[in-house]
């Protein structure tokens, strides 16, 4: 009996690698040990998803942001309205506005490690109700580095005056 018990503490300590940890404890070693990515490589991939994701809002697609966004992602849009990433992508997608043109510009990226926040002014023209509406609003994005790339985990939209009522 004793025997077994000997041999079962012995299997249970040489098993962890079995444990569901194991991979994001593998994940985070690999991180850690791999040679050191370029900085501004980061920053450029970060900037070209803001410009992306302008782009998605003007044709109305939540291709993007199914890929992009986490699944627990949070946002505030400009209305102050909070959103989930369903929320978000069905706010890209309503037939409410018709963007004629979405620009992400002032593009600003500072990385902290696996963490990168981005700012930047998005500026939309639109037809909204039958009416056409220019408005510029500020955008703040937390991005989180995963193994499977960049993905936003959080955003924040603030209007800028004058205070136009867009869909986002």
């Amino acid at each position: 009996m004793y025997k077994l018990a000997a041999l079962l503490t012995i299997w249970l300590a040489l098993s962890p690698a079995w444990s569901p940890q194991s991979e994001s404890l593998n994940d985070c070693y690999s991180r850690c040990n791999a040679p050191p990515i370029d900085p501004e490589m980061q920053r450029q991939e970060i900037v070209n998803l803001e410009k992306e994701a302008a782009h998605a809002i003007q044709l109305s697609d939540g291709t993007f942001f199914r890929r992009v966004y986490s699944d627990d992602f949070m946002g505030t849009l400009s209305r102050g309205e909070t959103v989930n990433k369903a929320g978000f992508i069905n706010a890209v997608q309503s037939t409410l506005v018709k963007y004629e043109a979405f620009n992400a510009t002032d593009i600003r990226i500072h990385i902290f490690r696996e963490t990168a926040v981005a700012t930047c002014l998005w500026s939309a023209r639109a037809v909204a109700r039958g009416q056409s509406v220019n408005s510029q609003m500020r955008v703040m994005h937390i991005y989180v580095n995963s193994g499977s790339g960049w993905k936003v985990v959080a955003g924040q939209t603030s209007p800028l005056p004058p205070y136009t009522q867009l869909a986002l």
